[in-house]
């Protein structure tokens, strides 16, 4: 566990920089506020935890090893982000008054951050690529294997809500009329950029 911090800073970054995830907890904490943005953000660190696991299962070596699972789980992603951003480029743009009391959004903001980290392979390769070069297979992998991924799914809430913030800060305006239509656009269009993206990926 000597390159503990090191894990720390790579895993940051990664969770950081600009993704599907992000950008799904962006216009959440905009729609919906802080507090309405808390089940995607859980939602995504629970797939985090699932993603984890099966990375160290016969079914990550599957996924790195067979170009058919790989196509699969790769164009089921694909289609996700795609249909997510279709569906945020054609929303009508939300007052705050509506977003707080859109009961049936909170229900599904939870599965949508799930889905969208289950149905993302890239994730799978991320941990089987990472954890490896920070284990210690000289002492028990199980230990190790159960701080990483708390250590990594903690951060992604952390980092999330960091983000959450930041687009509260901004809420009053990019819940107008412009500003969220301008944030519908630019939110749907990164998620279709996302699924092109996944979809045109190899191993």
């Amino acid at each position: 566990m000597e390159n503990y911090l090191v894990f720390v800073l790579i895993a940051s970054i990664t969770i950081l920089s600009p993704g599907p995830g992000v950008i799904l907890t962006l216009t959440n904490a905009i729609s919906y506020g802080v507090r309405g943005a808390i089940g995607g953000i859980l939602g995504i660190a629970f797939g985090t935890f699932i993603v984890a696991g099966i990375s160290a299962t016969s079914l990550g070596v599957i996924l790195a090893t067979s170009s058919v699972a790989f196509t699969v789980m790769k164009y089921i992603g694909a289609a996700y982000l795609i249909y997510l951003g279709i569906k945020l480029w054609n929303s009508p743009v939300k007052t705050i008054e509506e977003s707080e009391n859109s009961k049936k959004a909170k229900r599904l903001l939870f599965l949508e951050g799930l889905t969208m980290q289950l149905t993302n392979p890239k994730a799978v390769f991320f941990f089987m690529s990472i954890f490896p070069q920070f284990v210690d297979f000289t002492k028990d992998y199980n230990n190790q294997f159960v701080i990483f991924v708390i250590t990594y799914s903690s951060l992604v809430v952390l980092i999330h809500f960091i983000y959450a913030y930041l687009a509260k800060s901004s809420r009053k305006w990019l819940s107008s009329q412009k500003g969220g239509k301008a944030v519908n656009r630019f939110g749907g269009g990164t998620f279709v950029f996302f699924g092109i993206g996944l979809a045109s990926a190899s191993k």
